[in-house]
């Protein structure tokens, strides 16, 4: 799959990982929920909220709303590449490296969380 050609990607994050990368100034490198970078190979990403809402349904029932936060980022600040892989009936965007916390430029609750 090409490159991606767009500028914002959104990743679901357990806000204790988000919050320990922001505060050390390492890189983020949970791919998802409970895996690491180094486990999956890539960190998953969503291109839009209905892949989110999607994901959110499927894989992240069981947290609580208030434990994960929303991460947009910023692609022209990746120094990895972002790939679009085909996932069950959807094409979802892949980091393949760490994310740098300067490449996030938007934390937010996510649908559901007070």
């Amino acid at each position: 799959m090409p490159a991606s050609t767009r500028d914002t990607l959104l990743h679901i994050a357990e806000r204790t990982h988000w919050e320990s990368a922001r505060a050390s100034g390492a890189p983020y490198t949970m791919s998802t929920l409970g895996r690491t970078l180094d486990d999956e190979g890539f960190i998953h990403c969503s291109s839009d909220m209905a892949q989110v809402a999607g994901v959110l349904a499927r894989f992240y029932t069981g947290v609580p709303r208030e434990d994960l936060v929303l991460l947009t980022v910023d692609v022209t600040r990746l120094d990895a590449p972002v790939r679009y892989e085909p996932a069950g009936d959807d094409v979802f965007p892949h980091v393949y490296g760490p994310i740098p916390v300067s490449a996030v430029i938007d934390v937010r609750s996510l649908p559901g969380t007070r």
